[in-house]
This record gives structure tokens, C-alpha cells and sequence, in this order.
């Protein structure tokens, strides 16, 4: 199906590119829990919708102005009368010339003056050409093995480029070169195994990259240099074996980094330097044997750390510290821990939610942030019901949560809920002095 006629209305949007690109508006996110709408209206049929927000809006980034019409207005009537016939037989062929130019690609269907082009599952097996228009290209569930170089170089004017399940193993240097105004690139469900310095030459103004449910095995240095407007960049579900020191190099306003899934055994000293801006790092569903401090002691505003499903065992004091008066969201759950430091949580302050189900915990450390803590999951856990617990009790009856954390010991508590067992009733409870018995 080719673009709209002359003189046709605008015909409905299938399901696959609804909405229009006319600008290219950003909104600073409203926090770590934005939720992922429609990105000026615009939604995909499977894979990520366009998220609406982003990095806060920066000077110049303007709105587009609207193109020209596709041809000029139609002569005055009795100017054709009168002119040559050779200049008839010009402008019939420019008048054939033009729309060929910008035509809608073959089995694809276009929208908005050829800003939209969806070629979703039509069986290309070669980047089609589009018009220089076009804003929104969508190449989903194609086949293209191989991205060349330059292979969208005649496109100078796309913001958003799906490339989701399209079977693709190679990723050449250049081949987004000219790709200047490009905000999100979707590289999801692929077979990319490799990725080499120069994949992502040109895209300074890349904001989203979805490289997730590949078979990446490395971040090399200098990959991501380019990307210095960088704000997330999703890598779950590939095989990374280990982040080295450099591996993020440029992309120094990342915000949040998903690496859930991968084969991650280890975080090198200097893996994170370059990235110390970093509000939301998931590295759940990795082979991490223990606390990467080193790694983290270089971030200062994680508000979101999950770390789930690694068999960490232990965390060290400090752990932290360098983001504990940002920490807002902790998991830690399904990671056999068995301990924390006595000094594992000092200088956090505002904790809100902690996850540590499906662990094999006693007993908490005293300095654990009750005071800012909403929300506090401890199931699956051999608690010892010993006055070293009584700040969870305390805080349990504060609550008034539902219990779900059970005694383990000693054994005449076994399987009583901690908010509601007799354990404590011989353990004294520091009360807190008030700001004004405090002053002399």
C-alpha cells in the first residue's frame, strides 16, 4: 500500500505508527516511576512505546517547522492554454518526477506527508528508501543481517528508528552516520553478538537505546562515546561476562542502566566512573559473588539499586554511602544473603522500600534506616526473635503492616509473626529524645 493520492483526506493509522512527529519536544521526567506513554502519540505494536520524557530539555532543541507541500498549487486555469508545448511536456514530467522521488516504500504505509513510514513484517531484506522527510521509521520484523555502513545516511532527518526482531548479527561502524537528529533507536530481539568502536558514530543527540535480548557478550571502550545525550540505555537479556573500566566512556549523562539477565560474574573498579550520574542501575539476574563497592563507590545519586537473584552472601559496611542520601529503592531479595555489616547501611537516609525476601537473614543491622523506610518485604527469612531484632518489631507495630515475617528461633517462637510474638516483651526500646529535651 502506497501514501495517500492528491487531494485524499488523511486515512486512518494502522496499528504500527498512530500519531504524529512534527517536533522534537522533550519533557524532563517526573521521577524513576515516568510511565512509559506514548511519545508525542506515538505507539508500536510490539516492542517499547515511545516514552514521553526523557532528559530535561536543553536550548535549541526547538520544534521542527512543518515541511512544504509535496507540490506546488495548481496553475491558474487558461495558463496551461497557453503555454509551449515544450514547456507542457516539462512540466508533466516534473509533475511525474516528484512523487516518485518521495514515494511510499513499497508494502509499507506512510503517514503524515511521508513523516510516518511503517514497514512492519513486509519481508524486506534491504533498507528501503524514504523520503529526506521522514521522522519515524519503522523496520520491525524484517530481515536484515547485516547494518553497512551508512545504510541510513539518507535519512538526515529521523528522530525515532525501530529495528526490533529484524534478525540482525552485525552492527558496522557508520552505519548510523548522518543520523544526527535521532533521539530513539531500537535495536531489541536481534542476534547481535558483537558490537566494535564507531556502531554508533554521528547519533550525539541519542537519547533511548534499546539493546536488549541480544547475544552481546562485551562493551568495548569507546563504543558509547558518542552518545553524550545518552538518558537510558537498556542492555538485559544479552551475555555480558564483565563490565571494564571505560565501558560507558562519554555517556556521562545516563540515567538509567538496565543489565538484568546477563552473565555478569564481576564489576570492575572504574566500570561505573564515567556514569556517576546514574539515578536507577538494575544488575539483577547476574552471577555477582559479591557487593561490587568499588564498582558503585563512584555514584552519588542511585535512587533505585536492584541486585536481585546474585548470590552475594554478605554486605560490607559503607556499601551504600556515596548515594545513601538518594537511595530510595533497594533489592536485594533471592540473593542467599546471610548477613549485613554492622556499617552496611550508614549515611543512607531516605530509604523508602526495601525488598529482602527469599534470603537466609537472622537479624538485621542496628543502623538499618527504619525512620525513612515505607515499605519492607521479609518473607522466607530464618529470623532470630532476640531483643537484636526489635527495631523491625517496632517498626511492624508502627505500621501496622500485615505480618509477613515469621520466628524461626528460638523455638518456643518458631512460626510466630514477629509483630505479634511475646519474643520481645523483656527487650527495652530506645525512645527517641525530642530536638528540644535535646538542647542545653
Amino acid at each position: 500500500m502506497h501514501g495517500r493520492r492528491l487531494g485524499e483526506g488523511p486515512r486512518p493509522l494502522p496499528r504500527g505508527g498512530r500519531g504524529r512527529i512534527s517536533g522534537r519536544e522533550r519533557v524532563k521526567p517526573s521521577g524513576l516511576d515516568a510511565p512509559r506513554r506514548s511519545w508525542l502519540g506515538c505507539r508500536l505494536r510490539s516492542g517499547p512505546p515511545y516514552k514521553e520524557g526523557g532528559r530535561p530539555e536543553r536550548p535549541g532543541l526547538a520544534a521542527a517547522r512543518a515541511p512544504p507541500p509535496l507540490l506546488p498549487p495548481a496553475p491558474a486555469p487558461g495558463v496551461l492554454a497557453m503555454a509551449s508545448p515544450m514547456l507542457l511536456l516539462s512540466l508533466g514530467l516534473l509533475a511525474g518526477l516528484l512523487p516518485a522521488l518521495a514515494a511510499c516504500p513499497q508494502n509499507c504505509h506512510c503517514h503524515g506527508d511521508l513523516q510516518h513510514v511503517i514497514c512492519d513484517k513486509v519481508g524486506l531484506q534491504k533498507i528501503p528508501k524514504v523520503s529526506e522527510k521522514t521522522k519515524l521509521l519503522n523496520l520491525q520484523r524484517n530481515n536484515f543481517p547485516v547494518l553497512a555502513a551508512n545504510s541510513f545516511r539518507a535519512m538526515p532527518n529521523l528522530v525515532s528508528l525501530h529495528l526490533q526482531h529484524c534478525q540482525i548479527r552485525e552492527v558496522a561502524a557508520g552505519a548510523f552516520r548522518g543520523l544526527k537528529q535521532l533521539i530513539y533507536l531500537y535495536l531489541s530481539h536481534n542476534d547481535i553478538r558483537v558490537l566494535r568502536a564507531g556502531a554508533f558514530d554521528d547519533l550525539t543527540e541519542l537519547t533511548y537505546l534499546y539493546l536488549d535480548h541480544n547475544k552481546v557478550t562485551e562493551l568495548p571502550r569507546g563504543l558509547l562515546s558518542p552518545l553524550v545525550n545518552l538518558f537510558i540505555l537498556q542492555l538485559n537479556n544479552n551475555k555480558i561476562r564483565e563490565l571494564r573500566a571505560g565501558a560507558f566512556q562519554g555517556a556521562k549523562d545516563l540515567r538509567w542502566l538496565y543489565l538484568s539477565e546477563n552473565a555478569l560474574s564481576s564489576l570492575q573498579p572504574g566500570a561505573l566512573d564515567d556514569v556517576e550520574n546514574l539515578a536507577k542501575f538494575h544488575v539483577d539476574r547476574n552471577q555477582l559473588s559479591s557487593y561490587p563497592s568499588a564498582a558503585l563507590s563512584k555514584l552519588r545519586v542511585v535512587e533505585e539499586l536492584k541486585l536481585s537473584h546474585n548470590p552475594l552472601k554478605s554486605i560490607p559496611d559503607n556499601a551504600f554511602q556515596s548515594f545513601g542520601r538518594y537511595l530510595e529503592t533497594l533489592w536485594l531479595d533471592n540473593t542467599n544473603l546471610e548477613k549485613f555489616s554492622d556499617g552496611a547501611f550508614l549515611g543512607v537516609t531516605t530509604l523508602k522500600h526495601a525488598h529482602l525476601e527469599n534470603n537466609r537473614l537472622n537479624h538485621l543491622p542496628s543502623n538499618f534506616p527504619f525512620d525513612s523506610l515505607e515499605t519492607l518485604t521479609l518473607t522466607n527469612n530464618p529470623w532470630k526473635c532476640t531483643c537484636q531484632l526489635r527495631g523491625l518489631r517496632r517498626w511492624l507495630e508502627a505500621k501496622a503492616s500485615r505480618p509477613d515475617a515469621t520466628c524461626a528461633s528460638p523455638a518456643k517462637f518458631k512460626g510466630q509473626h514477629i509483630r505479634d510474638t511475646d519474643a520481645f516483651r523483656s527487650c527495652k526500646f530506645p525512645t527517641k529524645r525530642s530536638k528540644k529535651a535535646g538542647r542545653h
